[in-house]
């Protein structure tokens, strides 16, 4: 069978990530193969127009895909991968997107010669406006690094690391970063229905405001400390609240302390 892709797992991630690959046209559907237990996970890759299966069993003996991409939580990674374990020491490159799940566990169960891409994205790929950072092993070919790469870009920005151990940090920052971003869209929502507003235009301005900003800040060119500045007025409304925020470092040192918990806690996933 030919199929230049196995994607085994099609939860929030796994399928975010292939809503872009197949609505970009980076990589026709009939050539995935997508291996999900779940009844409704596995109709909607097939929705998509996907090969399905439930289980590796399920995969025929002659498939030789080029690409494993394993989308499955990190806890269950080593019993997942004894089964391609076939596909290992071989030409298919072995991409994954398990939060702490180091290329070592990838070459350790799958052969020492088994081309590994250790990938981190973030939920907004679902929309082609995520953030994934990529780490190669030295096994991976030039053309199968061009293909993944393409593949990703599909789902938004890509970056590269050359130093693995620096994937925990990628995990807390931008892996982790949208849930710490729609929590302070909550935050500011809560604080303008406490100054007032209507519940509905509490939400409408928060989430606009978060949206425009972020656009402006990756559009702009400027750094974000200038754009700060320059919407800050001497002595007025912003300054005022700005001096709440970054007073002591207060919003700086929880996002610290934020981010050094995540990484911390990527750090004993991956052990």
């Amino acid at each position: 069978m030919t199929a230049r892709l196995v994607l085994v797992g099609c939860g929030h991630m796994g399928y975010a990530m292939l809503a872009g690959w197949v609505g970009s046209g980076r990589i026709a559907a009939g050539d995935i193969v997508v291996v999900e237990p779940n009844d409704a996970f596995r109709d909607r890759a097939a929705a998509l127009g996907c090969i399905t299966a439930s289980g590796a069993d399920g995969l025929p003996a002659d498939i030789a895909p080029e690409i494993v991409a394993i989308a499955v939580k990190p806890q269950a990674i080593r019993d997942v991968l004894a089964d391609y374990a076939r596909f290992g020491n071989g030409a298919t490159t072995f991409v994954s997107i398990a939060a702490g799940t180091s290329v070592a566990t990838f070459e350790s169960l799958l052969g020492e010669n088994t081309p590994v891409i250790r990938c981190m994205p973030n939920i907004p790929a679902a929309i082609g406006k995520g953030m994934m950072v990529v780490y190669a092993n030295a096994h991976v070919g030039a053309e199968a690094r061009r293909f993944v790469a393409d593949l990703l870009t599909a789902s938004g920005e890509v970056a590269s690391i050359d130093d693995e151990k620096l994937m925990d940090a990628v995990t807390a920052v931008s892996g982790s970063g949208p849930g710490y971003v729609f929590h302070f869209i909550e935050a500011l929502t809560a604080a303008a229905r406490t100054a007032g507003l209507p519940a509905e235009t509490a939400a409408r301005l928060a989430v606009q405001t978060v949206y425009g900003a972020a656009v402006m800040a990756a559009e702009s060119g400027e750094e974000p400390g200038v754009l700060r500045q320059q919407v800050t007025s001497y002595k007025g409304t912003t300054a005022a609240a700005l001096d709440v925020l970054m007073g002591e470092e207060r919003l700086t040192r929880l996002l610290t302390e934020a981010v050094e918990a995540a990484r911390k806690r990527s750090i004993e996933l991956g052990s």
